[in-house]
């Protein structure tokens, strides 16, 4: 199990946070997802046999919002 935070920008709302979180729980491979929406993060437990950082980024993306990796 592998863990990723990202930076997701464009949330402004609850709304958005549970959109995020949804986008990322679609995927799978994808344990959990936790959006904080204040900070502006996703952190995220997955398989990274199965899952990979691009199809995360490329979820949220579709989802509405921006992403990239935190730090």
């Amino acid at each position: 199990m592998a863990n990723l935070k990202l930076r997701v920008t464009g949330m402004t709302c609850g709304h958005c946070q549970a959109k995020v979180e949804k986008a990322l729980k679609g995927i799978s491979g994808v344990y959990s997802a936790i959006v904080d929406l204040p900070d502006g993060e996703a952190e995220i437990d997955f398989n990274d046999d199965q899952v990979t950082t691009e199809q995360m980024l490329t979820a949220i993306s579709k989802a509405g919002y921006g992403a990239k990796i935190a730090g």
